[in-house]
């Protein structure tokens, strides 16, 4: 009996000693490594509230290991990038552009080249493609026409007649003896079924899935998602945007579930960037490195737009983009335009609205008033009524569902590509943008922004303070898993 009571008291002591331990350790983790001082004083009241259970539980779920997980995914791969010659331009360069934000656009590009690597290139055309009618055959017409090689990564590759007529073609570039890689991300594969990798497979299309497997070792990885839209034929004809490959973006064809956007073919010296990115995931993803003219040709100025490309993800490319999005809000003086399918902004972003709007910017921000996510249209909404109140407004676009990503500031600077104002864009995807300095391009933009407005609804802070109890309540818990959405 004695022996019994001596080994439980013993036992006793050690989990006391080893739960204090625990919470010295994690309480210190947390002090020192959470930003928002409210996370860490909420951990550390957990931790010794909760007695070993509350350490244990900030350990599995209280630390952030995506950015370390992500970083060591790639093992030490250098990444590619060509030299962009004498396309490569300065920022002040963009004092040329006969608009009075010219000197806030220096100061746009001089910020946005402090995070990325990649340099502004001058001499390129960059052309909207409205919906999958405009830009579908356009991409199918690349594929056609390519001679010596076809990279192409999305992330949703549907097996309906879309992606068929699509498998289809890649095919039949094969067959002539085209370098073809098709990359797509493994969640991606997931939303049809059969998935089209059968398809894929029968055109004999060299193909391979990113993140394709989830053993034990790479559950962290799990919640990662190649988010990039990309297509370039023989190295000089490319295309970019928000646009998966799937029948919903071809309105023409009557969808069950139609869905607009807005997709952009890209030539001149930036179709080198586009390029850059995909041979980098593709040889991560196969270990296979893909050089030479076939997929790098020397390539001559196409237009105007001065265009730099932003490749952001949960690795060394963590935040980028919202470094870009956080000083083009900064330097704002006229006007801000955003369209985005999913508004969920962190603080950050939503002081720079809030800010701009103060200083007297007209801020329009254009949402789907019909989501296809209904829990993320409930998380939105509960942000709406902090950017309404400092004098920011917030459309609601008709069906059909509007998946466009786009920002345009004082008519001259866009962003455009495939990232959305959401968490999952901004910290867990693998995404890419282009930012782009150029007044005809934005002036498409706009038109196409002010057309799409004009047949929305403006939603007010009273409409917003209206909300029933219950409504409040659903909103309030959505927006608690904001950082998963």
């Amino acid at each position: 009996m004695d022996d019994g009571l001596t080994i439980t008291r013993g036992l006793q002591g050690a989990l006391f000693v080893l739960g204090l331990v625990m919470a010295v350790w994690a309480s210190g983790h947390a002090l020192i490594y959470k930003r928002d001082p409210r996370a860490a004083t909420l951990w550390v009241g957990v931790i010794w509230t909760l007695p070993l259970v509350g350490s244990v539980l900030y350990f599995v779920v209280g630390i952030n290991r995506i950015r370390r997980w992500a970083e060591s995914l790639r093992g030490g791969m250098a990444r590619f990038q060509v030299d962009g010659g004498r396309s490569v331009s300065r920022p002040e360069t963009l004092a040329s552009l006969e608009n009075e934000a010219a000197a806030d656009l220096m100061q746009i590009a001089r910020a946005v080249s402090t995070v990325v690597t990649r340099p502004l290139l001058s001499g390129n055309r960059v052309e909207p493609l409205i919906n999958g009618d405009e830009a579908y055959p356009a991409m199918l017409e690349a594929i056609a026409n390519a001679r010596a090689s076809v990279a192409m990564s999305t992330y949703i590759f549907d097996a309906d007649p879309v992606g068929n007529q699509f498998a289809a073609a890649l095919g039949a570039a094969v067959r002539r003896g085209v370098e073809v890689r098709v990359l797509i991300d493994a969640t991606g594969t997931r939303y049809s079924w059969p998935s089209i990798l059968g398809a894929l497979q029968r055109e004999e299309v060299r193909h391979a899935r990113f993140l394709r497997t989830f053993p034990l070792v790479r559950l962290l990885a799990m919640n990662l998602r190649n988010h990039r839209k990309l297509l370039v034929a023989d190295g000089r004809l490319g295309f970019t945007g928000g646009m998966n490959v799937r029948q919903g973006h071809w309105l023409g064809r009557n969808p069950a579930h139609p869905v607009q956007d807005i997709h952009f073919r890209v030539e001149g010296p930036i179709v080198a960037q586009l390029q850059e990115v995909f041979v980098d995931d593709w040889q991560f993803t196969t270990g296979e490195a893909l050089r030479g003219p076939a997929w790098f040709p020397e390539l001559q100025p196409a237009g105007t737009v001065v265009a730099r490309g932003i490749v952001d993800g949960p690795d060394e490319d963590f935040e980028r983009l919202r470094w870009a999005l956080l000083s083009a809000l900064a330097a704002a003086r006229r006007s801000i335009r955003v369209s985005t399918p999913y508004f969920l902004p962190d603080a950050g972003l939503i002081a720079g609205l809030n800010v701009a709007a103060m200083r007297g910017v007209a801020v329009d921000i254009l949402l789907p008033e019909r989501n296809n996510l209904p829990f993320v249209h409930w998380a939105s909404r509960a942000h709406w009524w902090q950017v309404l109140g400092r004098g920011c407004r917030i459309w609601l676009g008709p069906p059909p569902f509007d998946h466009s990503k786009l920002v345009v500031v004082d008519d001259v600077w866009s962003l455009v590509g495939s990232a959305n104002w959401d968490p999952r864009s901004l910290r867990l995807n693998f995404e890419f943008n282009i930012e782009c300095y150029d007044l005809a391009l934005a002036s498409k933009l706009v038109a196409v922004f002010e057309e799409r407005r004009a047949g929305s609804r403006e939603v007010t802070l009273e409409e917003v303070d209206r909300r029933s109890l219950g409504t409040r309540l659903l909103d309030g818990t959505a927006r608690l898993f904001t950082p998963f959405l």
